[in-house]
């Protein structure tokens, strides 16, 4: 893996589908979605927002690195969007059915990086926690539970291993609190109580809502209902979803970038004068080609040495029998060949991608380690739920189209 890259604004991409055609929001600049991108961790990830964002509030002892504080001077109520799949890269495939998102993201935006893993679950508490993923625990989509043969998905984590045990890290929710900061998470009313959303949310007050309207009628309500300091932190997931199941820039996308442009609008014109909005994203998305997908599965060369697939697609975590680590990483290798780097835990936690990893949670992580180049995936199509083998865009990975997210800041 290859050292950082400075992200740059959203491109007229034309290649996967990472953002293709040229768009309104073509003039915000280019880069490659496909180069590698290293989180930006301390400097301008997703770890660094709710810090910033608690600086801003007055909370003794928050850091910001993103120079929030005097942006905001004068801020006593934030909301925090976080929309699920909306990478800096689909911004300009966004802009036909999204223009108030376009207008924000030129005038208002910028790019950071999301942590690695570029999934959900660690991008989640990582926002959440306000701390690299090393230290959180949450190391990817799916994961080893030490000493055991069992993997745990994070999606579907109703509370064994029980969750500030598994996440030990207190939140930036729990920290606002304790200063005297009115917190309040809105999300999916499904979510609420889930092992994900106490590793993450834990410390605020849950307001479940159902759909776009209702997420941005909730938010202001929380946003406006106190006089002191406040910190609303919102979740939205469709973009994603539709991404996942139908494509970036498929009809369903497409409407569901139009149902985020509205939920910004009403959020923007319903801040208050001493508000702000900070709009994020966990990571961007790429639609996988049929030819661009193996299957560890259907191919025992794959499985040999192997006792335990966890992590996604685009990160596999592979733990191995004793003494077969380096079998598994010269045959992975020839396999694979320019469609993945096929590293060790011990070279890919030296290199920094997680930040610093505790020894508690080294053994979450695979013996081997299976990071997709390009637009290329593993599948493991008898070991995992069908659905997975069926989406057409995932995530997870290192390129620029997975890891750049965008932050806009909106004043009331």
């Amino acid at each position: 893996m290859t050292g950082p890259r400075e992200p740059t604004g959203p491109p007229d991409a034309a290649s996967a589908r990472a953002g293709t055609g040229s768009s309104p929001a073509a003039d915000l600049g280019t880069s490659d979605p496909f180069g590698t991108l290293a989180p930006r961790y301390g400097e301008a990830s997703l770890a660094d927002i709710l810090p910033a964002a608690l600086a801003a509030l007055g909370v003794p002892g928050a850091t910001d690195v993103l120079g929030l504080t005097a942006a905001l001077d004068g801020v006593r109520r934030i909301a925090v969007l976080l929309v699920d799949g909306l990478g800096w890269h689909q911004i300009p495939t966004a802009a036909p059915y999204a223009p108030t998102l376009v207008g924000l993201a030129t005038t208002a935006g910028r790019p950071l990086t999301s942590g690695f893993p570029s999934t959900t679950p660690t991008s989640l508490v990582t926002l959440g926690t306000g701390t690299v993923p090393g230290a959180h625990g949450v190391l990817g989509f799916t994961l080893r539970v030490p000493n055991t043969d069992r993997v745990l998905n994070h999606i579907d984590w109703a509370g064994d291993p029980e969750p500030l045990h598994w996440q030990p890290v207190p939140t930036q929710l729990e920290r606002a609190r304790a200063a005297g900061v009115q917190v309040t998470v809105v999300s999916r009313p499904e979510f609420g109580g889930s092992g994900l959303t106490l590793a993450a949310n834990r410390g605020g007050d849950y307001r479940g809502a159902a759909g776009v309207d209702e997420l941005g009628r909730e938010m202001l309500a929380a946003l406006t209902a106190g006089t002191g300091p406040t910190l609303v932190s919102g979740y939205h997931p469709d973009l994603d979803r539709h991404g996942h199941l139908s494509g970036v820039d498929s009809a369903p996308w497409r409407a569901a970038a139009a149902d985020v442009d509205r939920l910004l609008t009403r959020l923007v014109e319903g801040l208050p004068p001493d508000a702000a909005l900070l709009v994020t994203a966990d990571h961007g998305q790429l639609d996988i080609p049929a030819e661009h997908r193996f299957d560890l599965d259907t191919d025992p060369r794959l499985r040999a040495g192997v006792t335990v697939v966890a992590g996604e697609p685009r990160v596999r975590y592979l733990h191995v029998r004793p003494g077969a680590r380096d079998d598994v990483v010269a045959t992975w290798s020839a396999v694979l060949g320019a469609a993945a780097r096929v590293t060790t835990r011990a070279e890919l936690v030296a290199a920094g991608w997680f930040g610093p990893v505790p020894e508690e949670h080294l053994g979450r992580i695979g013996d081997v380690v299976v990071v997709c180049n390009g637009s290329y995936a593993v599948l493991a199509t008898r070991s995992e739920p069908p659905i997975a083998s069926r989406l057409v865009a995932y995530h997870g990975s290192d390129t620029a189209a997975e890891m750049t997210i965008p932050l806009l800041v909106v004043r009331g």
